[in-house]
């Protein structure tokens, strides 16, 4: 059974940063397709960025030019660099994997991930 691990959420105040790791563990292939997504008290689950496997990368409108999605190198791990946060930006932040799809903005927006972490909780304060 796959497993994702996210770390790295925490309180920080409106205009900091943070950064998300996840970390898959029993796999050793890259999935095709990684992403973050968030979902807030009451809010809809909104897809944040997704990463294919070369480096291509789609975000959503919100936090393009504040965000950034990368891969790590040695490891199946992935990582959300969170910059200029807003309190609009709270939420639980979930890391998604999958081998099957595309990875473009439609993925984005569907959501149709076969794993889901079990989230770690980013909240930021004005």
């Amino acid at each position: 059974q796959v497993q994702l691990v996210e770390s790295g959420g925490g309180s920080v105040q409106a205009g900091g940063s943070l950064r998300l790791s996840c970390a898959a563990s029993i796999i050793t292939v890259n999935p095709p397709c990684m992403g973050w997504f968030r979902q807030a008290p009451g809010k809809e689950r909104e897809g944040v960025a997704i990463i294919g496997r070369y480096g291509d990368s789609n975000y959503a409108d919100s936090v393009k030019g504040r965000f950034t999605i990368s891969r790590g190198d040695a490891k199946i791990t992935l990582y959300l660099q969170m910059n200029s946060l807003k309190v609009e930006d709270s939420a639980m932040y979930y890391c998604v994997a999958d081998w099957t799809g595309s990875c473009g903005n439609a993925r984005l927006e569907g959501g149709d991930f076969e794993y889901w972490g079990r989230g770690t909780q980013v909240t930021v304060s004005s």
